[in-house]
């Protein structure tokens, strides 16, 4: 008995020599998580007064509604029945906010890890009628410091929000070596507005965004893609969003837009097409390969207008527009021709005319009849403005750049020209 009773004993003592072994505890200065509990994230919804833009990111066209996007905040409402005077109306808190999607009056908006349902039928009370919970990947954006290491994400206690810098101090398990939490900043976190946008057909029932979108709505469908997995819903009741599963489409995707019952994904090393004959499992018909870059797409008529911007963050030093001629079925296509451009971001295409974002060099209007000369056929050059995305419609451009929400007036083209304009708060100088 004595003889088990000096074995167990050893026994104890080798398992707490290599549990001090495998941990300890240490304090330095260190990003710290700043949380939003879920319980507070999930009663946040709420309309407030309107404010001004301070951050603005993507832009949504509905029903005379402008939606402007203020990143990680929430959505701006823009009264825009009469474009030559919009009117700031209200302000709709959703933490985590990057993405929106209309279908009738409902208004789909990601908040974090949740995807929310609300009401706008409103337009002046809109409120939360649905969630669809810990749906997303949980992200954390990127600290404003990276000089210091970060320290440990516990998802139990809410999404992240933000990053402080304090001493902190925490146990840090070690196996070979310390693993420290990195986190994801993802291009839904961005600085910038270099993300994607959604593109939905304009039908009465769905919204109209720019080309930049991680959204994207069909028939009783919402999208929802981030670098490699599309989530799909099922919205043939607006009111009750039903997640109905996810599947990998490839990676480091950016944008999306869906034309022709079909899904055309921009992606930094190129362009893929979808099927969407089966809407809950979309099937992989082609793709068109690119150098590195950021590159969102749009469709019209039998043609993809692509631009790729280079940069550290997108891979190469590439700028320019590509036109690649789909086939009728999508799987042949091919490049005609590709112009230089300085640093573009979003664009939109209007039967033969192109709008195209050109960063710094602002906003460039082409008449495309001739797809092969696209360059010697400009038409209107604004370059006073950093322009990041547009929506075309009716006669009308939307722009979002980083000093504000401009429209333009196009159903002249030899008269295009600014009608209003919503300036983004100026930041006090220290």
């Amino acid at each position: 008995m004595k003889t088990i009773i000096k074995i167990f004993s050893i026994l104890i003592l080798f398992v707490s020599f290599n549990s001090c072994k495998d941990k300890y505890s240490e304090d330095f200065t260190a990003n710290s998580p700043v949380y939003l509990s879920y319980e507070d994230l999930r009663n946040s919804v709420k309309i407030v007064g309107n404010r001004e833009l301070e951050n603005p990111g993507k832009i949504y066209f509905k029903d005379g509604y402008i939606f402007v996007n203020e990143e990680m905040k929430g959505v701006h409402i823009i009264d825009n029945k009469d474009p030559y005077n919009p009117k700031n109306t209200g302000f709709i808190e959703i933490p985590g906010n990057v993405d929106i999607a209309i279908k009738n009056n409902i208004l789909f908006a990601d908040s974090y890890v949740d995807l929310v349902a609300i009401d706008i039928s409103d337009i002046n009370q809109p409120k939360e009628v649905n969630r669809v919970q810990d749906v997303f990947p949980y992200l954390t954006p990127p600290p404003e410091n990276p000089e210091y290491r970060q320290a440990t994400v516990d998802k139990e206690k809410g999404v992240v929000i933000d990053w402080e810098i304090k001493k902190v101090h925490q146990e840090i398990e070690y196996k070979y070596y310390p693993h420290y939490f990195e986190g994801r900043s993802d291009i839904l976190y961005s600085s910038s507005m270099d993300y994607a946008k959604l593109s939905s057909p304009a039908n009465g029932t769905f919204g109209v965004g720019g080309s930049m979108a991680r959204f994207g709505l069909y028939k009783n469908y919402l999208y929802a893609v981030d670098n490699s997995t599309l989530y799909t819903f099922d919205i043939k009741t607006p009111e009750e969003p039903k997640d109905i599963g996810k599947q990998g489409v490839g990676w480091d995707i950016e944008t999306m837009f869906i034309y022709d019952d079909h899904m055309f994904l921009g992606t930094r090393s190129g362009m893929e097409i979808f099927s969407l004959e089966v809407p809950t499992a979309i099937q992989y018909v082609s793709n068109f390969w690119h150098v590195t870059s950021c590159d969102p797409v749009v469709i019209s008529e039998g043609f993809a207008y692509i631009t790729l911007r280079g940069g550290n963050a997108c891979g190469s030093n590439t700028n320019r527009l590509d036109v690649v001629e789909l086939s009728n079925d999508y799987k042949e296509n091919k490049l005609i021709s590709s112009y230089p451009l300085s640093s573009p971001y979003g664009l939109g295409v209007d039967t033969e005319t192109l709008f195209v974002c050109d960063g710094e060099e602002g906003l460039k209007i082409y008449d495309i009849e001739n797809k092969r000369n696209i360059d010697n056929n400009q038409i209107a050059h604004f370059d006073n403005i950093q322009a990041y995305d547009v929506i075309p419609a009716n006669g009308f451009l939307f722009l979002i750049g980083d000093d504000g929400f401009y429209q333009y007036d196009y159903s002249n083209a030899t008269d295009i020209r600014e009608i209003s304009f919503i300036p983004v708060k100026k930041q006090d100088s220290m």
